[in-house]
């Protein structure tokens, strides 16, 4: 992409703050989509502090992302497209951040910044995928992709939950959100403190589903829908915290000299019965409803703290070349990113001719990437919709009109680009993201079936472990065809445990469990469902398609331990429990090296 803009504008800002490096606040939301606002235009929900935000800052008005989170989150914190990070589902073993991915925090951290993580990272829950394996050093935050996921500390619901801080698990009470920009909140102090500039990462898992929220927000929509009423409740409570840090950067002294940045991470998951800023589709569509989202950057310091709406397009890629330019950060020579800095737009002192781009954001959602599944390539004028439907985003914000056949030699550019995007990228598609196993200081690795790879239902949520995601009306006797993909880092002899409960449940693998509470809101907890009692009989190792043993399973036993040699390399996972009706996979295990 040409800039015209001189050299000497482009180096003449970084003097003003080379020795003295601004702090760097970045809130991510969960779901919430562009129109989920009040300074977009939405006519119900109460975003006060965000809208005071946006009305002293640079905004990208049209600024992309993923159709869904852990995509956005890998291209967000990389500069990479979504798919060559290894990230292009939410689950399936393929929302694992690849190994030789650098990321913001990592390169922040190498540049002198205290690198603090908190709440959602949904980027993997095993070395070497945790945000503290990819440079934060200070990480507060939740399991999976949710609070009541799968990977997450069992029956942790919205409120008083237990959290993993810095790999050891810590009890917490009050609301997550809340929680997550307390603990946000603490490291600004302590970096303030040491007299140290801090990358603070708060990722809100918030207002994803399920839909709870504290009374007291519930109550500011009575007269909506139980679920608008949830959802918008969690957006308000979101609000409150973005003012509540703002006002702490200022009682400690470093508001102006900080970039504070407010963003979301997919289209609306339920705010378009309300409002949707006139667009078509919500999350996970390829139209612009899925993708486009807000993204308000403030920094006094910088002059970046007036109402400056920026029209170009933009996308997630460009948000760590960004970073790294607005801090005068380094990067190692052969890093390169598929996005560009945007400091010359956000900067309203700068007037540049900005040429035209594309852009390309999809929503694959399943094992291996498909050619054109849910995709949108995108200029400044046009959409270019799963290759085949073109729309004028401009005359027709609401996509309403296909003029695929009316623009041919459009259609045809678009298509161009698509076909060398995806010919660079495709050969990275087999490079299967795996759980290292006997890496040296991580000798016990616990796998959940979030992380399945296989075609059948993956138990991502403790609501499917409860409920054992079966088909009881199924006359086909059960067969379990995923695996977990794992990389033996040290051979030699593992100590193997598959568990139907997660370890801290403490329950027998054939025993129920009852309900849990629930906790305000629109949803039920997910520890409100039943846990269906599993009657294995058997318990059965199978490792690259070979079952190496099996054992009995006793009413009273918690876990099946097994001891097998593992080779190096990489290796097939998938034990499982025999019933009468078939197979089922074991949800957890946990391997030891010995």
């Amino acid at each position: 992409m040409k800039l015209f803009l001189t050299l000497t504008l482009l180096l003449l800002p970084l003097a003003l703050f080379a020795a003295d490096q601004p702090n760097v606040v970045l809130v991510i939301a969960d779901d919430q989509g562009y129109g989920d606002l009040g300074c977009t235009g939405n006519p119900v929900i109460k975003t006060p502090n965000i809208d005071a935000l946006a009305a002293e800052s640079s905004g990208l008005e049209d600024y992309h992302v993923a159709p869904t989170c852990s995509p956005t989150r890998s291209s967000l914190l990389t500069g990479h497209w979504t798919n060559r990070t290894g990230v292009w589902h939410t689950i399936n073993g393929r929302s694992m951040l690849r190994a030789n991915e650098i990321t913001l925090g990592q390169l922040l951290k190498d540049n002198g910044y205290e690198t603090g993580m908190f709440g959602k990272w949904h980027l993997g829950d095993n070395y070497p995928y945790r945000p503290e394996d990819r440079g934060f050093t200070e990480v507060y935050r939740h399991g999976g992709g949710g609070v009541g996921q799968t990977p997450d500390l069992w029956d942790n619901a919205y409120f008083d939950g237990h959290y993993f801080h810095n790999g050891e698990i810590v009890e917490a009470k009050g609301f997550c959100t809340d929680v997550f920009f307390e603990a946000g909140n603490q490291f600004i102090k302590d970096s303030v403190a040491a007299k140290k500039p801090f990358f603070t990462y708060i990722s809100t898992n918030a207002p994803h589903g399920p839909l709870h929220c504290p009374q007291n927000y519930l109550d500011m929509y009575k007269g909506q829908d139980p679920n608008i009423a949830s959802f918008f409740g969690m957006i308000t409570n979101i609000d409150d915290n973005v003012a509540k840090t703002r006002a702490l950067l200022k009682e400690l002294g470093v508001y102006e000299n900080t970039i504070f940045i407010f963003t979301t991470d997919n289209g609306t998951a339920s705010g378009a019965n309300v409002y949707n800023a006139g667009m078509k589709g919500n999350k996970g569509s390829a139209y612009d409803g899925g993708h486009r989202v807000p993204f308000f950057l403030h920094w006094p310091a910088a002059g970046m703290n007036t109402k400056h709406v920026i029209p170009q397009l933009t996308g997630a890629v460009d948000i760590v070349p960004t970073i790294l330019d607005l801090t005068g950060s380094t990067k190692p020579d052969d890093l390169k990113f598929d996005g560009v800095s945007l400091r010359p737009l956000l900067d309203p002192a700068i007037k540049i001719q900005w040429a035209d781009r594309m852009l390309i954001t999809d929503s694959q959602r399943v094992v291996d990437p498909v050619k054109w599944r849910q995709s949108a390539v995108m200029s400044r004028q046009y959409r270019l919709i799963n290759g085949k439907e073109l729309y004028d985003i401009k005359a027709d914000p609401g996509q309403k009109n296909d003029i695929a056949k009316e623009h041919p030699a459009e259609v045809s550019s678009m298509r161009a680009f698509y076909e060398a995007w995806w010919a660079e990228l495709e050969p990275t598609f087999s490079q299967t993201t795996e759980i290292y196993l006997g890496q040296p200081g991580y000798d016990k690795v616990r796998l959940t079936s979030h992380d399945w790879i296989g075609t059948a239902g993956v138990p991502w949520s403790q609501g499917h472990i409860r409920t054992t995601l079966q088909n009881p009306k199924s006359k086909k006797p059960a067969k379990h065809d995923s695996h977990w993909a794992v990389k033996v880092i040290t051979p030699g002899t593992y100590e193997i445990s598959l568990l139907r409960w997660p370890e801290e449940a403490k329950h027998p693998i054939t025993a129920p469990l009852p309900p849990g509470q629930n906790v305000p809101g629109a949803s039920k907890a997910y520890r409100t469902a039943a846990g269906v009692a599993v009657p294995a009989t058997k318990a059965v190792l199978r490792i690259d398609g070979k079952e190496l043993e099996r054992k009995p399973v006793g009413p009273k036993d918690i876990m099946i331990t097994f001891t097998a040699d593992l080779t190096a390399g990489s290796h097939k996972f998938s034990p499982l429990f025999l019933t009468e009706a078939g197979e089922i996979g074991a949800f957890y295990a946990i391997l030891t090296k010995k």
